[in-house]
């Protein structure tokens, strides 16, 4: 359900902006009248927040980390606010099909839809998971930018000011948390329950050797294999993998098996989730948090 029209708190990647290109549409919104914004997820909606200040009012419809995006069930609620928005967030790649039928669903001529799936240049099939990866979050937030500077071009430079606030001071500690980790384990084999962590491992430059398949599964909600299994049981057992990630909103009876037997052996396991945690949290509070336990496991694991 709608969790309210909030106004924005200004909060946090060292991007250039670049929106020399972006349309310009017509005269926006009224005069002191902000924009209404609509995520599919909180993860993206946090940033669309920040990106806004108070020229914006964002709802987040999944924002909750004791519910599963994968199977979440639109409201009435969420389709006027769908019906209702100039700027609507979509993960797209799949991952939140429900929200794409509702924008269709509530046309109008002059909303920006920031896909982003389509705006990082994937396509149906790829990990969806995107605000796993750093990189990927840059393009998203130069696209965010772009499409409030379309429907308001009024308030640009406030747009532009926020946007160079978030990626330069905002981001500092998430910046810093990455250098960290990429600096002095890269290279460390880890394993995860599921695709979630893919992305953020390989911007690590962290050897995830989970098999892939079974990787995807777990994500798509289908069975894996028992040769699967039978792998990552060997590579917890034989202490193939240093540190073992978790997505808790997504745990299968086989996934808490799997976290147990790494306990059970003595490899640190690392929960993350797919929305922010705690939901009041900013996104770059949030993934710096999760970041620092990743660092703190991987000390642990690899110190003699």
């Amino acid at each position: 359900m709608i969790r309210g029209w909030k106004r924005a708190a200004v909060g946090a990647l060292g991007a250039p902006l670049l929106l020399a290109g972006c349309q310009i549409a017509g005269p926006g919104p009224a005069a002191g009248a902000q924009l209404r914004v609509v995520a599919a997820e909180s993860s993206w909606g946090s940033l669309a927040a920040q990106l806004g200040g108070n020229r914006v009012e964002v709802v987040s419809l999944v924002g909750s980390p004791n519910v599963d995006p994968h199977s979440y069930e639109p409201t009435a609620a969420d389709a006027r606010a769908v019906a209702m928005s100039q700027v609507i967030i979509t993960n797209g790649l799949g991952y939140d099909t429900w929200a794409t039928k509702l924008a269709a669903a509530n046309p109008t001529q002059d909303r920006r839809t920031v896909d982003v799936g389509t705006v990082v240049g994937l396509s149906s099939g790829a990990n969806p998971h995107r605000w796993y990866s750093p990189a990927d979050v840059a393009v998203v937030i130069e696209a965010i930018t772009a499409a409030y500077i379309a429907v308001d071009p009024r308030d640009r430079a406030i747009f532009e000011q926020l946007h160079q606030q978030l990626v330069t001071a905002g981001f500092a500690d998430y910046n810093s948390a990455l250098f960290a980790i990429r600096s002095k384990y890269s290279g460390v084999a880890v394993g995860a329950s599921e695709s979630i962590f893919a992305p953020l491992a390989q911007d690590l430059g962290l050897k995830l050797i989970t098999p892939p398949s079974l990787l995807r599964a777990i994500s798509e909600g289908t069975d894996p294999t028992v040769a699967d299994q039978v792998t990552i049981n060997d590579q917890i057992k034989q202490h193939q993998i240093k540190v073992y990630v978790e997505n808790v909103q997504n745990r299968t009876p086989d996934i808490a098996r799997q976290a147990e037997l790494a306990r059970a052996n003595g490899i640190p396991v690392v929960d993350v989730t797919e929305t922010l945690s705690p939901s009041t949290a900013t996104f770059q509070q949030w993934q710096t948090q999760q970041l620092q336990q990743l660092a703190a496991a991987l000390q642990e694991a690899t110190t003699p």
